[in-house]
């Protein structure tokens, strides 16, 4: 096939800079590689030719997603035509596996080579889907350590690369000492999408004005720009100390002495700069009772996962009251011991998640085996 041309298809934020990150690389290797899919600001950036704005990708939960079938089926046949018409030299999905499965179906009869960064979590749930991404993957990139034998078991064509995450923070913020700071900072990241910070930023401001005022706290909101109102959630805390930094979370983090984040991406970057955590997740009742359902972990943090125990405290949808956050926030902030040895085993997520070079790997993996 004599084209450098790549279908790329990343539909929420955390994959739209994966993705960005992979064609930089890819473009060290091939640089007159073009780009054409779904993604977000990044990979626009990067000049790639959207099919569909980044904020009516980024939809959270079973319920939400349901709700908007008719656009993600059109979505789906206007991707597929555009597969069909420009004839790519590889398919590459990053994450986001109830649109990008369905769309390797749809264009795998077309014997363009179909790569997945960031391989769906399956090994937590969804199962089922294991046997899709057998007959429909012809590469599976894995960013986790526990995945590759995970998906080599069933028989699947696995590299594991390492995580984007480790290159793309700043090396002075990679398990960083915590800063002395008066008064100390906690950092809130309440998510990326409306739907987490709609469920998760009222409870996490509650529970940090009642723990912050106790101790003195600055809070810190590592917010995004053209998310939500952030400010509309701030008006009952007049009382506290809050500001609102945007875009600018892993500077939030490093600044902290103590993060309170939603579940997701965000646990392993909180991880790898080296500041302990509370963690939290609510989402929608529909949703969650098909998630505990289908769910068969009893962890959700993916730095508990990465650890392989519960290093960080989870708190799940009633469990996430402002009361037990603070609670939470309050052990690990008084016990030293307590609070030194989350540190310690924090430390050690960097070289667990490959150590640099992710990007890269990924790349030379790509254009050695399709970008000939």
């Amino acid at each position: 096939m004599d084209t450098t041309d790549i279908f790329l298809s990343a539909g929420d934020p955390s994959g739209d800079n994966a993705a960005a990150r992979l064609v930089e690389s890819l473009r060290q290797i091939k640089p007159e590689c073009q780009i054409f899919g779904l993604g977000g600001n990044r990979l626009r950036k990067l000049g790639q030719h959207q099919l569909a704005r980044p904020q009516d990708l980024a939809v959270l939960g079973f319920w939400e997603v349901a709700k908007r079938a008719r656009f993600f089926t059109g979505l789906l046949s206007s991707c597929a035509r555009e597969i069909e018409q420009k004839r790519p030299a590889a398919i590459i999905l990053v994450d986001y596996p109830g649109f990008n499965l369905r769309l390797a179906k749809k264009i795998k009869h077309l014997s363009i080579p179909i790569i997945y960064y960031i391989t769906p979590q399956v090994w937590a749930w969804g199962r089922k889907r294991v046997k899709d991404i057998r007959k429909l993957v012809d590469l599976s990139l894995v960013i986790l350590p526990f995945e590759k034998p995970f998906f080599e078991s069933h028989d699947i064509n696995t590299e594991f690369v390492g995580h984007y995450l480790v290159e793309d923070i700043p090396n002075e913020y990679i398990a960083s000492p915590v800063p002395d700071s008066t008064p100390p900072s906690l950092a809130l990241l309440p998510g990326s999408r409306p739907q987490e910070i709609e469920r998760m930023f009222a409870p996490m401001l509650e529970a940090a004005r009642i723990f912050g005022k106790k101790y003195q706290m600055k809070v810190v909101v590592a917010a995004i720009k053209d998310v939500v109102d952030y400010e509309s959630y701030l008006g009952g805390y007049a009382d506290m100390d809050v500001t609102l930094s945007y875009d600018n979370s892993r500077r939030v983090v490093f600044d902290s002495t103590l993060v309170l984040t939603a579940s997701g991406t965000a646990t392993l970057e909180t991880a790898i700069i080296g500041r302990p955590m509370v963690v939290i997740y609510k989402t929608g009742f529909l949703t969650y009772q098909i998630a505990r359902r289908l769910v068969k972990l009893d962890k959700i943090a993916l730095v508990n996962l990465v650890l392989d125990q519960k290093v960080v405290p989870e708190l799940i949808q009633r469990q996430a009251s402002p009361r037990r956050i603070a609670d939470a926030l309050e052990k690990l902030y008084t016990d030293s011991a307590y609070y030194q040895s989350v540190k310690a085993m924090l430390n050690h997520v960097p070289q667990l998640l490959g150590g640099e070079g992710a990007s890269q790997r990924a790349a030379r993996l790509i254009a050695d085996r399709y970008l000939k």
